[in-house]
């Protein structure tokens, strides 16, 4: 498998041709192949990865199809708004750390709080892709992030539903 380093983040391929699940080109790998290929990254390690998600070459028609929904500048305003309301959050509770990522257990219990639509949604998906206590972490911190970049306050089903779906490696590869 070849990582490839993208500002920090690791990316790899699907199977061994590079081709699984392309739309323009057809992957010849047979399914244990494709197992056997994505088994070499173990599930603990995949487990301290935060986001994990397919993403789809971009087809050319899209590349000089319509402008962005949001340009940059507005995407970087939201984010800057996103990790200011982060590092008032943890100087307001004096904690030493500045994001969300930084969040070990008792942080995510005191600023990750779930009504009770959002604690059986978690729920389901630990039991259903029979998630560790290590991704059900990482679920809640991704879903704090989203609230933050959002603006909410609190976590609600939508941002937990979200962080669920960037995690499937764990529903492709290694659930039951």
């Amino acid at each position: 498998m070849q990582p490839e380093a993208r500002h920090g983040k690791k990316a790899t391929q699907g199977c061994p041709c590079g081709y699984f699940n392309d739309k323009a080109r057809e992957c010849h790998c047979t399914p244990p192949i494709i197992q056997r290929y994505v088994a070499k990254i173990s599930g603990p390690l995949l487990d301290r990865i935060d986001i994990h998600i397919e993403v789809p070459a971009v087809q050319y028609k899209e590349l000089r199809g319509a402008a962005a929904i949001e340009n940059s500048a507005t995407i970087r305003a939201r984010v800057l708004a996103a990790r200011e309301r982060q590092k008032q959050r943890f100087a307001t509770a004096k904690e030493k750390i500045f994001s969300n990522a930084q969040m070990g257990t008792r942080q995510i219990r005191a600023f990750c709080e779930l009504s009770p639509e959002a604690e059986k949604l978690l729920e389901r998906a630990m039991l259903q892709q029979g998630l560790t206590a290590r991704a059900h972490d990482r679920i809640l911190k991704v879903a704090r992030t989203i609230a933050d970049l959002e603006g909410a306050a609190s976590l609600a089903v939508p941002h937990i539903a979200e962080a669920i779906q960037y995690r499937t490696l764990d529903r492709s590869y290694w659930a039951g």
